[in-house]
């Protein structure tokens, strides 16, 4: 056992590696809005190694900026990360049933969109020590970019940082891409995810909604339905599938 979780940190940390990198340079954006809502390095880190989320954090400097009180900031963070929440859910399927309660506490609390991303594409059953291997590397880089953003965000030119916030969502595409390769079930899913968000931006009825709310409500109905329609079958019951499927070929 402690050699299989080994290796899963192993592996972990070498697919975290290049997400490490993506967050790093990202978080330069994150660090002038930082430094404008009057953070301090130390401030900025300690706030991206808790609240390690792009879109939550710059809520959440908005609201510093505002002079807004704690209970409005602790709503609109709830309210721009609860995509964080349905992703826990649905890589919970992954987990093996008697995983403790700890394990499920501590990856929740490392999920981004890039770490799901990668945790979801692995075959068969989730190691958390897997997780764990990736937050080790990814999350300190998200905040130290956004400590030296605070430090040195102002002597970049605007269009160096706009040019730095694309690579994000670059490597987004490249997480999705081989996992939808590999499974249908993935690629489909991503496909109507698309599909039904573009509709929903067209559809005035949902104008009244903000991005974020709209974002959550398509992630509950989606994952919701394929989880309903396509579960995730543990390993072992896989195995099986295929030399039933290798049998009767054989006969």
């Amino acid at each position: 056992m402690k050699n299989q979780n080994k290796n899963a940190f192993i592996n972990g940390l070498r697919d975290g590696i290049p997400i490490a990198m993506g967050y790093f340079a990202v978080a330069f954006s994150l660090g002038i809005v930082a430094k404008k809502a009057g953070l301090n390095p130390i401030q900025g880190f300690i706030s991206s190694l808790l609240n390690h989320a792009s879109a939550g954090e710059y809520a959440e400097f908005t609201v510093i900026m505002a002079n807004a009180p704690y209970v409005e900031m602790v709503f609109v963070i709830l309210i721009t990360n609860m995509r964080y929440l349905l992703m826990s859910c649905a890589l919970s399927q992954k987990f093996q049933p008697d995983t403790s309660f700890m394990h499920r506490f501590f990856v929740g609390f490392g999920i981004t969109d890039e770490i799901f991303g990668i945790s979801i594409g692995r075959p068969g059953i989730l190691n958390p020590y897997y997780n764990y291997g990736a937050m080790f590397i990814a999350l300190p880089g998200w905040s130290m970019g956004t400590a030296l953003g605070i430090v040195a965000g102002n002597i970049l030119p605007v269009s160096v940082v706009s040019a730095l916030s694309v690579a994000l969502y670059g490597m987004f595409v490249a997480i999705m891409i081989p996992a939808s390769k590999q499974n249908k079930v993935v690629g489909g899913v991503v496909a109507v995810s698309f599909a039904v968000s573009f509709a929903v931006s067209k559809i005035s009825l949902f104008e009244y909604m903000s991005d974020s709310m709209k974002i959550s409500l398509l992630t509950v109905i989606i994952a919701a339905a394929a989880a309903v329609l396509f579960p995730v079958k543990p390993e072992d019951e896989s195995q099986e599938d295929e030399q039933k499927g290798i049998s009767q070929y054989g006969t």
